[in-house]
């Protein structure tokens, strides 16, 4: 982390926060990583953060992610320790020099990303967020997986467990809502779509008929 004073509209580095992640750290979900580095980088400076407003330029959903309301565990106490100070989100977009450049972190995956194209809204796919949505359910519960592509490379990964009984379609139709949820999060106006289930991809596009109340809601939801 790097902490920036702008004067006279130029942008200043004042301070760097760096740590070496523990073992367990290293396995933290994507999300829990940003939020950590606030934290440390909070605590580290804490003299600075009660002195001034902080400005955290960032294109993750970080302040969603502190405030939502069934926030638990580690997020929860991150979310109390932090709101002692005057802290506000903003695209990282706002930053106007590259002070930050080498410092912010690009997350890389070795995923197994589904293949079916939902929607392509635009010819020009370099102008295109890319979504990858998965579900399963099982006897031992439910859940999906969520990849979310920005037009810069960044990937925004999210695991979801299910508290209710699903079928296999269900769940995949959960993890798109759940996706289309965090792009609209994000501000995203146009984005490309990918699912690995042929029944959720066809329904979606018009191929198929949704049968049944609960699947033809999910497919109204969507839409």
């Amino acid at each position: 982390a790097a902490l920036i004073r702008e004067e006279s509209n130029i942008q200043r580095p004042v301070y760097y926060v760096s740590k070496r992640l523990l073992d367990a750290e290293t396995r933290y979900p994507d999300m829990e990583k940003l939020a950590l580095a606030l934290v440390i980088a909070s605590r580290k400076l804490q003299p600075y953060f009660h002195a001034h407003s902080i400005r955290v330029f960032t294109n993750f959903p970080l302040r969603q992610v502190l405030q939502k309301p069934e926030t638990s565990g580690r997020l929860l106490k991150w979310a109390v320790e932090l709101s002692q100070f005057d802290i506000n989100f903003q695209p990282r977009t706002a930053i106007k020099g590259q002070a930050l450049a080498d410092f912010i972190a690009e997350f890389t995956y070795d995923v197994n990303l589904p293949t079916g194209v939902l929607e392509k809204p635009a010819s020009d796919t370099s102008k295109l967020w890319k979504l990858y949505v998965d579900g399963s359910s099982n006897e031992n519960g439910a859940g999906a997986g969520i990849v979310l592509i920005s037009l810069e490379g960044h990937n925004i990964h999210y695991a979801l467990r299910f508290k209710f009984p699903t079928s296999n379609n269900e769940a995949e139709y959960e993890a798109l809502i759940a996706g289309l949820k965090l792009a609209q999060e994000m501000k995203v106006e146009a984005i490309e779509v990918y699912s690995d289930s042929q029944l959720v991809v066809c329904q979606v596009k018009g191929g198929y008929h949704a049968r049944g109340e609960r699947m033809m809601a999910y497919l109204k939801k969507v839409q």
